[in-house]
């Protein structure tokens, strides 16, 4: 009798040399080109720089301008202009800016309440980088009152109507079993428009992102990474409990993780139009929010109608979907960041669309018994349409 066995693969010093051999070959290709030049002697016509404006910072009798090189190579601050005229000005740490570095242009300015400013900053090749401030305001610096003002915003946009939503559970447990079906349909079509929302919120971030970052590759690498890691997590939870209860509280909860994650990215929205004096903007968003926001908390409980789910697991829930608003806020108010906000938006149409496929998976569930087509297409439909026209009261 013979015994077959299979000889498991071993990871040797002689794999790692073989693995390394192609990286070092490739090194060497590198430095060959870079040495020769790859045997062409043309130069640029025109130096190469880049300079992005990450922020401005208005205080009383100053302007500070927060940059970073995004060109390939050192740069020096030569000369900044504003409104025709040379100014005198200082530079932190240093003029020189190696690439990928930030410096922040200090110089004093008699600016005007509610005026528009051009800026133009020249490097030391005499290439210009202009900046436009198109309402003169005094930059909200952290203080108690700006906090507590930027946390009752995200608690109107966010925390509250999210809770508002959930207080229609009772209610919505006296339906049959078609019309919660209805209604995870809803969840699912409000998903999807929110989910397209993110995405395109991200993708106008990703356009004011330094281009040296990638903003559309940010994107991918966070929607992609959070779709397949709840995935992930939905499968390992599904395979230890097996419980279809704690399935569908499981799916309730990344809806609400979504649902924040969206929250946050309009809270550094609502937070930037307030940090750079767009007060009447600010205020028709946080307007429109409450109204579309109603519909999260809707989201949020649909997949745990039939279940009990304890009142403290209620309230958490809606403190991961609306919460996030507030941090939004704190961020877009005091440190607008396009680069944060692309991240966290592509964090939130990632976990958003793998929301929607776990909902998929349940309403197919359920209508393995009795087929409801109609009642799903309704569903989807309708949930889209309420956030559509919710959506004209902030586009």
């Amino acid at each position: 009798m013979t015994e077959n066995t299979t000889k498991t693969p071993r990871f040797t010093f002689q794999s790692l040399i073989l693995l390394l051999v192609p990286i070092i070959l490739l090194a060497g290709v590198i430095a060959l080109f870079l040495s020769t030049g790859g045997g062409l002697s043309l130069e640029s016509a025109a130096p190469v720089e880049g300079v992005d404006v990450e922020r401005y910072v208005l205080k009383q009798n100053s302007i500070e301008l927060h940059i970073r090189n995004t060109g390939p190579e050192e740069i020096t601050i030569a000369n900044v202009i504003i409104n025709a005229a040379v100014m005198p000005f200082h530079v932190e740490p240093s003029a020189k800016i190696q690439r990928l570095g930030r410096a922040v242009i200090r110089f004093d300015y008699p600016w005007s309440y509610g005026e528009a400013y051009a800026i133009t900053i020249f490097t030391s090749n005499a290439v210009p980088f202009n900046v436009e401030i198109p309402v003169a305001f005094e930059t909200p610096q952290p203080s108690s009152s700006t906090f507590w003002g930027f946390t009752l915003i995200g608690l109107y946009m966010g925390v509250i109507p999210v809770f508002l939503g959930i207080f229609w559970f009772p209610a919505l447990r006296q339906l049959g079993r078609r019309a919660m079906t209805f209604l995870m349909a809803v969840t699912a079509g409000l998903l999807v428009f929110l989910g397209l929302d993110t995405f395109a919120e991200a993708l106008e971030f990703a356009g004011k992102v330094p281009s040296a970052f990638q903003g559309i590759g940010l994107i991918g690498i966070g929607s992609v990474a959070t779709f397949l890691l709840l995935d992930a997590i939905s499968k390992r939870q599904t395979g230890i409990t097996g419980n279809e209860t704690d399935r569908r509280l499981a799916v309730a909860f990344m809806i609400a993780i979504g649902i924040g994650f969206h929250n946050l990215g309009e809270g550094l929205a609502i937070g930037a139009a307030y940090n750079v004096g767009e007060i009447a903007l600010g205020t028709f968003l946080v307007v429109g929010f409450i109204i579309q926001n109603i519909t999260e908390g809707l989201g949020i409980i649909a997949p745990v109608l039939r279940d009990r789910p304890s009142l403290g697991r209620l309230a958490i829930m809606g403190l991961i979907g609306g919460g996030p608003a507030i941090i939004g806020a704190w961020i877009g108010g005091y440190a607008p960041s396009p680069f944060l906000a692309v991240l966290f938006l592509a964090i939130g149409a990632g976990a958003i669309f793998e929301v929607i496929y776990e909902i998929a998976k349940l309403i197919q569930k359920d209508t393995t018994k009795e087929s409801m087509p109609m009642t799903v297409f309704s569903g989807v439909l309708t949930g889209m349409l309420m956030l559509w026209v919710t959506g004209l009261l902030i586009k």
